[in-house]
């Protein structure tokens, strides 16, 4: 007799929803984290008096009562425990020429951005239609992932259906705005945050980009006291429902017999554990990096050689500080500034880059004093400046070499952040660098990556339901699968995920 009905590999927020969701509906669930806090990329730590939010600077849809997180957060009871705070705009965008506030009201951005840009008025109005009709279809498409009998019936007529969603499967962000605008700062504008999903706006799906994007136009928000209450509370509703969450326990292999998996091999993470262990259970769920997984499998199939193929995601590198005194006393009135150099001409510049001299990259600040955040002390204040990056440049560096690069990093952004906020510097009490190497080290995603596959066209949209576990018995809830990275993405997968254990009856 298995051991268990689930066992979960992994603690991120795809593995999270999955738990809670399959344990509430009575089943017994095991979830094995390698770290020793649950969350993956939706966790926290403390610096002295600071607390550091990893991963979250704003969440979409939270005020939308068609986006999906509405259902599952109601199921799961988050909205009774957990605080959002709504935040003040969407983003601030600066470069030598201008200095915008884009506000997070749809109405309000096409009137700020058309007296801005008049020639323009038709593309602005044409790009948030866009991207609004895209959203509303999605949304729309969610019950049917939910019960996928359903959307086979109606794949024959899905365009008609959602033709949004059908006729810009091969669209890029950057190919649609060159398409309806004809400003290049318009575009950047537009195109600010495109960090917050993939590198390259040339590569980036239309879709997948407009899904979130119109959900911030209808507000952003963030969790008072940092993504880690959001974690914790999930793990909670798993063990108050009779399972268990096990931290700091590795799993090093899936079990297979007969082509199904049947359980996995174990052991605690810790430098002195070698004891391996094995548990067995009905459905094993993968909230771990699709490449790591297949790796996991005792028995490799064919179809595995379809995941090598996949283009991964870029990473991040993050820069955060403690305050003594909080930057909105130093004259700073924005919560997100995205700051580009003077390189970013163009949307095709912007990979360029990313891939440039720290001392040119563009950035975004995020000032927490903007918000009764529940980071930090009264009077003091945390911040974070995140820039795309990559784990190329990091991972065959000595590790004097990378000391010494991460400090050059620091000092960098500093100075960068000291021509921003004048007189910031000298309030800085504390600061500490992660870099791509950082991720890969506590999350064990390969490339150092938090959004999984990238989110180019051929691996966005419909073409992400393709992304599923090969072996029976086996399911992937994480940002590597349906519909993709992003807080919500993995919140997402959790979610379908457990729909679809439930809705297969294996258990």
């Amino acid at each position: 007799m298995p051991d268990h009905d689930i066992i979960i590999i992994g603690g991120g927020l795809g593995g999270l929803v999955a738990g809670a969701k399959l344990a509430k509906e009575g089943k017994q669930v095991l979830l094995l984290e390698q770290h020793n806090i649950p969350g993956g990329c939706a966790t926290t730590f403390t610096r002295n008096e600071f607390t550091m939010e990893v991963g979250l600077h704003e969440m979409d849809g939270i005020y939308d009562k068609t986006d999906p997180k509405q259902k599952i957060f109601k199921d799961l009871g988050v909205f009774e425990h957990i605080e959002f705070l709504k935040l003040p705009e969407f983003y601030r965008f600066k470069n030598n020429q201008i200095d915008i506030i884009i506000p997070d009201n749809v109405e309000q951005a096409i009137e700020l951005l058309t007296k801005q840009f008049p020639a323009e008025e038709k593309g602005i109005k044409k790009f948030f239609h866009k991207i609004f009709a895209i959203r509303k279809e999605a949304n729309r498409t969610f019950p049917l992932w939910c019960h996928r009998w359903k959307l086979d019936i109606l794949i024959p007529i899905f365009p008609a259906i959602f033709p949004h969603l059908a006729f810009n499967t091969y669209a890029t962000l950057g190919k649609y705005l060159d398409s309806i605008i004809n400003n290049e700062d318009l575009k950047l504008i537009l195109a600010a945050n495109l960090g917050y999903y993939h590198d390259n706006p040339y590569s980036m799906s239309l879709i997948y980009f407009s899904v979130p994007q119109a959900g911030y136009y209808k507000g952003g928000a963030y969790i008072k006291g940092g993504s880690q209450k959001l974690s914790d509370y999930l793990a909670k509703v798993i063990k108050d429902n009779g399972g268990e969450v096990l931290l700091q326990h590795l799993v090093t292999g899936i079990i297979m017999k007969n082509n199904k998996a049947i359980g996995v091999n174990y052991k605690q993470n810790r430098k002195s554990a070698i004891e391996i262990k094995t548990i067995n259970a009905k459905v094993i769920i993968a909230n771990a990096a699709i490449p790591n997984v297949i790796d996991m499998l005792s028995e490799k199939k064919v179809q595995v050689n379809k995941f090598k193929k996949l283009q991964k995601a870029c990473s991040l590198l993050t820069i955060y500080f403690g305050f003594n005194k909080e930057p909105k006393e130093l004259g700073n009135k924005h919560y997100s500034t995205f700051v580009f150099d003077d390189n970013v001409k163009e949307l095709k510049d912007m990979i360029v880059n990313f891939h440039g001299n720290f001392a040119d990259r563009s950035y975004v600040f995020i000032d927490y004093s903007q918000i009764e955040s529940g980071l930090a002390p009264f009077g003091k204040s945390v911040g974070a400046i995140c820039t795309v990056d990559y784990l190329a440049d990091w991972e065959n560096l000595s590790y004097e070499e990378y000391k010494i690069k991460k400090n050059q990093v620091v000092k960098i952004f500093r100075d960068k952040l000291e021509q921003l906020i004048p007189g910031i510097d000298k309030e800085i009490e504390w600061c500490e660098v992660g870099t791509p190497k950082t991720i890969k080290r506590y999350t064990l995603n390969p490339h150092g990556t938090a959004y999984g596959y990238a989110q180019i066209p051929k691996q966005a949209g419909l073409f992400r339901t393709r992304i599923k576990s090969p072996v029976k018995g086996l399911y992937f809830a994480s940002a590597w699968t349906n519909p993709g990275g992003g807080f919500t993405g993995a919140i997402m997968s959790g979610w379908l995920c457990a729909n679809q254990v439930l809705g297969n009856q294996e258990i």
